[in-house]
């Protein structure tokens, strides 16, 4: 296979791969077909509309849209005049939005016209954001109720498709995308261009993508997963992407027949739900060659390969490190990440950062060969980034133990933190809402297992002296106040929660307690 030279710079990747392909279709989306080239001019169009907003290098940008092509443009535009992209996660609302978009010290807000309720209920807290740029046929009054200075993407949009004179470097940064805290806020992980090229770069090979492929994703683009993983993988590849608005058992396999897709992601317990649709006559009659992802159990894996005439290839992986485990097509082991790349060192050490021997149960720390092939840094946050950096290693908070030729085992999180649907959880931002309540004294979030891998949640609370709640109201009360995902499932009032000599709640505790007969599930409610 012909080895293309890949620019370390995004902008210059777009520009490069338009010019070798041209008209060629990059991406699908519903019924739209958007060549190359029109990613490059669309790419132009809006990095000169941030510079006539005045955005420069360096300057920081929030986006909160659902999958749409609209979203490239405005990432690969920041891209392009060196500004910084912060994707939103569309479910967040409330504290959960207010501090991504604040802490970021984003200028300018582009969202969606549906999640413009949100907007107005943190607008005054968002003291950085000097213009907002709205997606979506807005009636005049409402927009006239916004009190930061707004404007349509269309009139956005109409700008000129000449490139912008502005030099980026691979050092520079290109985006930051957030991470769930354990013990406090989410964290931001600012990481550099190339980064995001390298990481994609590597993972193409291991994935043995090539221009006759066609990735499809359901993921939302503001994931480093659909980023990564399909939208800069088919540009390096200078392959063809085809992107959903959601993921839907029903009509995947057919989604992936009409597109011809010969690899797609997944996350969580996608294979397991997959697994559990009604058998057809026509699952192995797809094109599809490769699916990419993590958390599929070793059983269902081989289920689905077998059923669906696929390979499941697996990896471990952080935004702030991008994937350094990862098996290869042909090299793969049950139940394993697989090996480290090359251009990574990675060791699994006890508490103490001393190594453990083969077998035994580490924390996975991990380091790069290259310079600029991670992280900056926690944006704002120098704490967190040297908590992160002891010993002269990244310390990624995951558990996992190797074996004698090397294969790698994911285990467990050593981090407080939960992971359901794909998306990670802050166990902190979750109890600070329930704690906000007025009735509620305290309260726990845990992790209890999902019957579709990953976790559920669980919050364990302990009321006020006289206080009554309940876990109706108490769900109805979170609905408000964070994303969805985050929402638990599971609620438990307690008298009182353990806890240490110290005052520290013991988590452990109520993690290994799990579902008891006192435990609510929202699920087998009526309510």
């Amino acid at each position: 296979m012909e080895k293309v030279y890949t620019p370390q710079v995004l902008g210059e990747l777009i520009d490069d791969r338009a010019k070798r392909n041209g008209d060629r279709i990059f991406l699908f989306f519903k019924d739209q077909k958007i060549s190359y080239d029109e990613i490059r001019r669309y790419s132009n169009r809006c990095a000169n509309a941030f510079k006539n907003l005045g955005i420069n290098k360096g300057d920081k940008v929030s986006i909160m849209l659902p999958n749409c092509p609209e979203f490239l443009y405005l990432w690969f535009g920041l891209a392009k005049c060196g500004a910084v992209e912060v994707p939103v996660n569309t479910a967040y609302k409330g504290e959960f939005l207010r501090h991504i978009v604040d802490q970021s010290d984003s200028k300018i807000f582009v969202i969606a016209q549906e999640f413009l309720d949100r907007l107005k209920l943190i607008e005054d807290d968002l003291k950085k954001v000097e213009k907002v740029v709205v997606l979506g046929k807005t009636p005049q009054n409402e927009i006239a109720e916004i009190k930061i200075p707004t404007m349509s993407f269309e009139e956005f949009f109409n700008s000129s498709e000449n490139p912008v004179d502005v030099v980026v470097y691979p050092w520079d940064p290109l985006s930051i995308i957030y991470t769930s805290g354990t013990t406090g806020l989410s964290k931001g992980a600012l990481s550099p261009h190339k980064f995001w090229i390298v990481c994609t770069e590597k993972m193409t090979e291991y994935r043995e993508g090539g221009k006759d492929d066609i990735f499809y994703t359901f993921m939302p683009l503001y994931h480093f997963n659909a980023q990564c993983l399909t939208t800069l993988t088919a540009l390096i590849a200078e392959a063809q992407m085809v992107l959903s608005d959601r993921f839907s058992a029903s009509r995947f396999w057919d989604d992936i027949r009409r597109y011809g897709a010969t690899q797609f992601n997944y996350l969580g317990g996608v294979m397991t739900i997959l697994a559990k649709q009604p058998p057809k006559p026509n699952d192995l009659d797809n094109p599809v060659r490769i699916a990419l992802g993590a958390a599929c159990p070793p059983k269902v894996m081989e289920e689905v390969e077998k059923r669906f005439g696929i390979k499941c290839l697996e990896g471990f992986g952080m935004t702030e490190i991008g994937i350094p485990i990862h098996v290869r097509v042909n090299d793969r082991r049950s139940g394993s990440c697989g090996k480290p790349m090359d251009i990574y060192e990675i060791m699994l050490v006890d508490d103490y950062d001393i190594e453990v021997p083969v077998g035994e149960i580490g924390e996975i720390v991990f380091r790069p060969r290259e310079p600029y092939t991670m992280m900056l840094e926690y944006y704002n946050m120098p704490d967190k980034t040297l908590e992160s950096f002891r010993n002269l290693w990244f310390h990624t908070g995951d558990l996992a133990k190797k074996d004698k030729d090397g294969y790698f085992y994911f285990v467990d999180r050593k981090k407080d933190a939960l992971r359901r649907r794909g998306e990670n959880i802050s166990s902190f931002e979750v109890e600070r809402a329930v704690n906000s309540h007025p009735s509620v004294l305290e309260s726990a979030a845990v992790a209890v297992p999902s019957e579709i891998g990953e976790d559920e949640v669980k919050i364990c609370v302990v009321l006020k002296p006289g206080e009554t709640l309940t876990p109706e109201e108490l769900i109805a009360y979170c609905n408000d106040r964070m994303p969805y995902f985050a929402v638990p499932r599971f609620v438990e009032f307690m008298d009182s929660l353990p806890k240490t000599p110290t005052d520290r709640v013991e988590k452990y505790k109520l993690k290994q307690a799990g579902i008891t007969v006192n435990t609510w599930d929202k699920e087998k409610s009526s309510a």
